[in-house]
């Protein structure tokens, strides 16, 4: 009963901090180790430490929380609060205590428990309304990309069945597009799988001690350092897609970027093999550098400018011929017909915003605010808008290129007359 009781008190300590969301798989991490440590040191006090020359004493233990040496009977002892405590900054003035009894047996509360009192170690309960609202704001977060990803992911697939369902539909443009959709449909359920893996990971219930060590061992991170490297791989592969769309289009417009027979396939290089010349990178840095946990958590941040700048880069490129862009399409328009000056300006707009998810100029907003530079409410922003975007940004092209698109309007329409028609037949038939 004892030994249940002292191993529940190691568990409670590492389930707390598991509840502590995404950043408690690094506590969680160096906790045990610290822990691990503790104990070892523990073990070889009580292995060499000599014999007291008292006769009647208690004898030196460790109950998983503390490590007792000898104590000399009727003594109440104290020991310096475990090092390996998160919070043991604030606690490291504090004690945890014992009484030897006077038969020379550590003393027990009514319930045949040990006593130990451990009050002074304790973190401080009080949860500060900024935390609270931290947490709540996090959860929030969390709700709304998930609510994005998934309606993304149901409207990306219809369209993608749409367009590979009409054969008039294939053309160069219409691939570009259902590979751009594939990438945001690889991200919608990368991003997913990821949050599960990791609550998976960190969120299983202890039950007993061997539970820890597993969940902290190479193998139990084998899973979720999996959907780590396919989450970032679709991510990028997802912005290269946007390169794509932004070069084809300046091919269309202005000059021709890809030659040769093939023009198709190039694109193809460039947004599903790109990605590879950086994530491979971004792996090894990982595996020999900072081969931990899940790799959510970016401690040297030069290793995470491996995906970050291909990303900027890209974004970059891309707001660059977004302009050229908007320039020729202005020009074209008001050369058309220059005494209806006012519609340009309608219809430049209704480009300009039909363009910006396609070549994903939203990224420039926050181009040059890093992770590093943010902080307070401006980081709070930074992240509400990059979340909310890229969660729903898929679901705002493919309405926008599939289901608004007239081609495909059309294919769709002349698809329900025919189908109608099939069924009159049939049914006059019988």
């Amino acid at each position: 009963m004892d030994v249940t009781r002292k191993f529940m008190v190691i568990c409670l300590l590492f389930f707390k901090l598991l509840k502590v969301e995404m950043v408690s798989g690094k506590v969680l991490e160096e906790t045990y180790r610290k822990w691990v440590q503790y104990k070892e040191d523990c073990v070889t006090m009580i292995k060499n430490e000599p014999l007291p020359q008292t006769d009647l004493f208690c004898n030196r233990t460790f109950d998983r929380y503390a490590c007792w040496p000898d104590t000399p009977a009727g003594i109440t002892i104290n020991i310096s609060c475990p090092f390996y405590l998160p919070w043991y900054d604030k606690v490291s003035q504090g004690v945890v205590r014992r009484r030897c009894g006077y038969d020379g047996h550590w003393e027990r509360e009514d319930n045949g428990q040990v006593w130990r009192d451990m009050s002074q170690c304790e973190e401080e309960k009080e949860v500060t309304s900024q935390e609270l609202w931290f947490k709540q704001l996090m959860v929030s977060f969390r709700m709304l990309y998930t609510v994005g990803y998934s309606l993304s992911l149901f409207t990306l697939l219809t369209a993608l069945i749409i367009l590979l369902s009409f054969r008039k539909l294939h053309c160069t443009r219409n691939c570009i597009h259902v590979n751009l959709f594939l990438s945001f449909i690889l991200r919608a359920v990368a991003v997913i799988v990821k949050d599960t893996m990791l609550e998976h990971h960190w969120g299983r219930e202890i039950m007993k001690q061997t539970d820890v060590s597993e969940m902290l061992s190479h193998q139990a991170a084998v899973g979720c350092r999996i959907a780590q490297v396919i989450m970032q791989y679709c991510v990028l592969a997802n912005h290269y897609w946007f390169f794509g769309e932004a070069i084809y289009l300046y091919s269309v417009l202005i000059a021709s970027v890809f030659t040769g027979s093939n023009k198709y396939l190039p694109y193809i290089y460039l947004g599903w093999g790109t990605p590879l010349l950086f994530v491979i990178p971004w792996v090894v840095a990982k595996m020999l550098k900072e081969n931990k946990e899940c790799w959510a958590v970016n401690e040297n941040m030069n290793y995470w400018w491996i995906i970050r700048f291909p990303v900027l880069l890209t974004s970059l490129i891309n707001f660059l011929i977004f302009t050229k862009i908007l320039k020729v399409i202005f020009s074209k328009l008001r050369a058309s017909n220059p005494s209806q000056y006012p519609k340009y300006k309608l219809r430049l707009a209704k480009a300009t915003l039909t363009l910006i998810p396609l070549f994903g100029i939203h990224e420039v907003v926050f181009i040059f605010a890093t992770d590093e530079q943010t902080t307070g409410v401006l980081r709070y922003i930074k992240v509400f808008f990059t979340l909310f975007i890229s969660s729903f940004q898929g679901f705002l092209v493919a309405v926008l290129y599939c289901f608004g698109n007239k081609e495909v309007q059309a294919e769709l329409k002349r698809k329900m007359r025919s189908w109608r028609t099939e069924t009159e037949v049939v049914c006059c038939g019988q």
